[in-house]
């Protein structure tokens, strides 16, 4: 037998979801039988699967313990790393970063979690006394977006749960402008348009593949850009994503035959041969928030961030 306290991160929950992420090995069969039968409590009292979890409720798991192997909550790189980080702006609830290229957001089966933005903004909450994985329930500080590791740019953290969900949601209904600068080959013509398409990720590959007419499994995809300079047969563009899909900006580019400076992936070696660029030209540099809605956050409403240098940018001055 088990019992939690909810706190503020965990409130609002669904019960079966809150123990759901709490004991991921529980089967769901276990969950549904605890709380029809009362083994699961909320308050000494019965509850429902669509109980909400509000602030201070206790929470009685009368459960073999074989079931209540909690989730891990954390990796110990936390209390063990100095955390580095370019902070654009934060408050109470939020860290707006600009990730280096060359460094992930989340550990995977090449990069260790100490060497990932998600270990280090951890790290730093906690050094800050914001976040201590002890006294959480099934929430960590989290990204509410991501960018490849070889892009660099502005990526949100979260810091507690309210926050998570008001971006997300914002990010859903594109309330979020976010643009970026890259490298091309050659001048995209006409100068300034806004291109569309279809678009199929190959997860195996880790690839996308473009297709001007409607294809089995592909979605639709925006991709708005503007030629802001040119010369040595490269091109400087901003770039507004109105649609967000895997190496959306690198694949679109490429279909239209401008691929990316330095991107061997959806351009070729030759062309990038006697280029100065380690990664793919490409930096989320801009960032608005365009919220509409009525929201927890709408003192972020009408501001907006911005990367004053991104380094391949100078080479256009």
């Amino acid at each position: 037998m088990q019992k939690f306290i909810i706190n503020e991160n965990d409130a609002g929950q669904r019960v079966d979801k809150y123990i759901t992420k709490k004991f991921p090995s529980m089967p769901q069969s276990v969950l549904y039988k605890g709380i029809r039968k009362k083994d699961i409590k909320i308050n000494g009292k019965r509850c429902e699967i669509s109980t909400r979890l509000n602030v201070g409720d206790e929470i009685a798991l009368y459960i073999n313990d074989e079931f209540l192997e909690q989730k891990k909550k954390t990796n110990k790189d936390i209390y063990n790393i100095t955390p580095v980080l370019t902070i654009l702006y934060e408050d109470d609830n939020i860290l707006l970063l600009d990730k280096a290229p060359g460094i992930s957001v989340h550990p995977d089966e090449t990069t260790e979690a100490e060497n990932t933005l998600i270990t280090h903004i951890q790290a730093y909450l906690y050094l800050k006394g914001e976040y201590d994985p002890k006294l959480e329930g099934t929430f960590a500080p989290s990204l509410c977006n991501r960018i490849d590791k070889n892009t660099g740019g502005i990526v949100i953290a979260a810091k507690n749960a309210m926050a998570l969900r008001e971006i997300n949601k914002k990010i859903k209904d594109r309330e979020i402008t976010k643009k970026y600068l890259c490298i091309v080959h050659g001048t995209p013509r006409p100068k300034e348009r806004t291109m569309t398409a279809y678009h199929i990720k190959n997860t195996k590959q880790n690839r996308a593949y473009i297709f001007d007419e409607p294809q089995d499994g592909a979605r639709k995809i925006a991709t708005k850009y503007k030629v802001l300079k040119s010369k040595g047969g490269l091109s400087l563009v901003e770039v507004e994503l109105l649609t967000g899909r895997t190496h959306q900006i690198r694949a679109h580019f490429a279909y239209i035959g401008h691929p990316l400076a330095g991107d061997t992936k959806y351009g070729t070696n030759e062309m990038n041969k006697n280029l100065p660029y380690k990664y793919q030209a490409l930096y989320s540099y801009k960032i608005k928030f365009d919220f509409e809605k009525p929201s927890p956050l709408n003192y972020l409403k009408n501001k907006e961030f911005t990367v004053t240098e991104v380094p391949f940018a100078k080479d256009f001055k």
